[in-house]
């Protein structure tokens, strides 16, 4: 069994690692679920990567096997990284930057181009533009002070 610093049991988790934890395996699931025909429509249809893909996830999101593995990379990432308050912060500062990045990206490509390798439509930007800022929000805010030892999930006691 796991020890805090003084000997004790472990504390309950920050609400950041939770966050961050509900987050990654979001994403280990997003990935694995484009994998399974069925869930993915027009499975047969799918490419490794390409704006030729024509399979999507729940019949909305555009999918390649690409984009699936990137999610499922994402996510064993994130589950690594929420081992500390620290990675968590940065699993979801940091991603939620990725993914507004990725949203502004699928904004301004041509879609029938070679750019849009991952693939992406716009349910898929939609999609980018709110895990983006919700997770920028969820890094940003539920964490304090970290590594200073203090209270790590005061959000609003800041001055």
């Amino acid at each position: 069994m796991a020890r805090n610093a003084r000997g004790g049991p472990p504390g309950p988790k920050p609400r950041v690692q939770l966050a961050a934890v509900a987050a990654a395996v979001v994403f280990v699931l997003i990935g694995v679920l484009g994998f399974i025909p069925g869930i993915t429509t027009g499975y047969g249809d799918m490419t490794f990567a390409g704006h030729h893909s024509e399979a999507r996830l729940l019949g909305l999101f555009q999918v390649s096997i690409l984009h699936n593995a990137l999610h499922l990379g994402f996510g064993l990432a994130g589950l690594l990284l929420a081992r500390s308050v620290a990675g968590a912060r940065i699993f979801l500062a940091g991603g939620g930057a990725l993914y507004l990045g990725l949203w502004l990206y699928g904004f301004v490509i041509n879609r029938e181009s070679a750019a849009n390798f991952i693939p992406v439509n716009d349910a898929d930007n939609y999609l980018h533009l709110a895990l983006g800022f919700g997770m920028l929000v969820f890094g940003l805010l539920l964490s304090n002070q970290v590594g200073t030892g203090t209270r790590p999930d005061a959000p609003f006691d800041r001055p």
